[in-house]
């Protein structure tokens, strides 16, 4: 049984990985043009109107997709009538929430603190529709560890800016240019995804299953709208009392790092759910995959936090444009902080999420938002620049919550989850140093662009030198075999 798991985990994490890898080579492209194309009041406004639409798609998706990834049904009937019940409940929810947004379109413009949204939010709200054919979808995919057909799905979806968005924005010069690409993109993700599934949509109904899949997912809906909140508070905040130029340089700064930190995680956060939901109850195989997954992790993430810290400013440049050096301090604080809180923070959500323990999760959201949203009020008259300070600060607390949750509750070892990290750590502190003393050399982009690549030298050069073991795990390990493999067939 483990041997087949792990089979199918090997090929998820080499498809998912190829999948993201894929992907994030074409939306850097897009947004370096869209940045240069746009101002970032256009992204501002998409910004508070996606504000409003991912709120109600949280309640669309009602936790059910969770459900029919982790649930162990007794059979596959029992698993397609529950898929039933979660799609036409998403469907149904996702139609209430349009009227809704629909009647009340402009009191809620005012409430997020733009009041000449209101026709714009509303037409952006048919977005949730889409959202529910493609969520329950995407679960059942999921579940199956088939990220091969995701894989094909991710790159169409990644492709549409390409021909559909920046055409829009070369033309219209506006944010609609922004939500007719999305639209487009979800609807193409919701077609592939129906017309692909094994499984297919049927006219069945039952309300005793609707009620217990509802009670197993009631604190998984909780847990959404407490992150709903904790990644949308600052939105909201910025929206009131600050215009819509600091807001786009807000949030795109904050979509830019977490774009690419996402290269990553991206890649190993949904088969780390999945594997880790089928050794739920297998104590030992559990942690040891959360340990591999987290130290593997680290070793890219963690110098990839510090050398955009390092070179923020010629990240600024490059991905979003001389437009937007004034986000560049932003981008490097969030970039260091996403840092650690992808692994201590992240990954230790999907523990939790794994064991069905959602009411935590909810607990530990709830703590964030009434630590973030005082902190964030207080400082709001401050300036741009230590509101972004002091919000990247923050995440801090998020980590050491995790962390706690983790060891108390879960009973992880404390010093494994620390000495994980400790070779990318070392090797990226090396590199730190010899980053700052270097790119000060030469005062041109080009040098820049040398000590970029004199500070990756130095970092594999002290990882792999240094920590041997960790250097034949990285060689050996199984998710590295499959993505070989399926580049040498391509």
């Amino acid at each position: 049984m483990n041997n087949s798991i792990n089979k199918k985990v090997g090929r998820a994490a080499a498809w998912s990985s190829v999948t993201e890898l894929m992907a994030k080579l074409i939306s850097p492209i897009v947004n370096i043009f869209l940045a240069r194309l746009l101002l970032p009041e256009a992204f501002g406004i998409v910004a508070t109107i996606t504000m409003v639409t991912s709120f109600a798609e949280v309640f669309t998706d009602a936790g059910f997709q969770k459900y029919i990834i982790q649930h162990e049904f007794k059979d596959e009937n029992e698993l397609n009538e529950s898929t039933n019940v979660a799609f036409w409940t998403n469907l149904g929810i996702s139609i209430f929430a349009c009227l809704v947004i629909f009647v009340f379109r402009d009191r809620i413009a005012i409430l997020v603190g733009n009041s000449g949204l209101g026709i714009s939010i509303s037409i952006a709200s048919l977005l949730i529709v889409f959202h529910a054919f493609s969520s329950i979808q995407m679960a059942r995919y999921k579940r199956e560890l088939d990220f091969k057909t995701l894989f094909f799905v991710r790159i169409g979806t990644s492709l549409i800016p390409l021909v559909i968005t920046i055409p829009l924005a070369i033309v219209l010069r506006n944010y609609w240019a922004l939500i007719i690409g999305n639209f487009a993109t979800q609807g193409f993700n919701a077609f592939v995804l129906t017309v692909k599934s094994k499984w297919k949509i049927k006219f069945f109904y039952n309300f005793s299953l609707f009620k217990q899949m509802f009670s197993f997912s009631v604190w998984t809906l909780l847990e959404s709208i407490s992150i709903w909140l904790t990644s949308n508070i600052d939105i909201f905040l910025i929206s009131k009392y600050l215009d819509e130029h600091y807001l786009g340089l807000y949030k795109t700064s904050m979509a830019t790092i977490n774009s690419y930190m996402g290269l990553i995680t991206a890649a190993l956060t949904p088969v780390l759910f999945s594997t880790l939901s089928r050794y739920q109850n297998d104590d030992k195989q559990f942690k040891s995959t959360y340990y591999t997954f987290q130290k593997l992790t680290s070793v890219l993430v963690v110098p990839m936090g510090i050398g955009i810290f390092i070179f923020s400013d010629l990240v600024t440049l490059i991905l979003l444009g001389e437009n937007w050096m004034e986000a560049s301090g932003f981008i490097g604080w969030w970039g260091l902080t996403s840092a650690f809180t992808i692994i201590f923070s992240h990954f230790s959500s999907e523990v939790i999420r794994s064991k069905g323990k959602p009411l935590i999760s909810f607990i530990i959201q709830v703590i964030h938002i009434l630590v973030l949203m005082p902190v964030l009020i207080m400082f709001k008259d401050s300036g741009f620049r230590t509101l972004y300070i002091v919000r990247s600060l923050l995440r801090v607390e998020l980590i050491l919550s995790a962390i706690i949750v983790l060891c108390v509750i879960f009973k992880f070892n404390l010093r494994k989850i620390f000495v994980n990290i400790i070779p990318a750590m070392f090797s990226a502190i090396i590199m730190a140093v010899v980053g700052y003393c270097v790119r000060g050399i030469f005062d041109n982009i080009i040098w820049q662009f040398a000590s970029i690549f004199i500070c990756v030298i130095v970092y594999f050069v002290i990882l792999l030198g240094c920590f041997p073991k960790l250097r034949r795990e990285l060689l050996e390990t199984e998710y590295a075999k499959k993505i070989v493999k399926i580049f040498n067939r391509r």
